[in-house]
């Protein structure tokens, strides 16, 4: 998967990275480098807590299968 990520400087000096398509998804860094990675876990953490989420939701129907896919 490819997300497009926003990096800013903060007035503090730290580097705040932000995932646009997935909404509060942002992290930081002290410089470019701990801010991108520290992006890749939080986008990481949204999607887990966002199938979680669904996945409560999940309403199971006669003869369907539930199964977890990995990227």
């Amino acid at each position: 998967m490819v997300f497009h990520v926003t990096l800013e400087q903060a007035e503090d000096g730290w580097i705040v990275a932000e995932c646009p398509a997935l909404p509060g998804c942002v992290s930081q860094g002290k410089d470019e480098k701990e801010a991108v990675e520290n992006i890749k876990e939080a986008i990481k953490a949204w999607l887990w807590a966002e199938d979680q989420k669904a996945a409560s939701a999940l309403s199971k129907k006669p003869g369907q299968q539930e199964i977890v896919v990995a990227l």
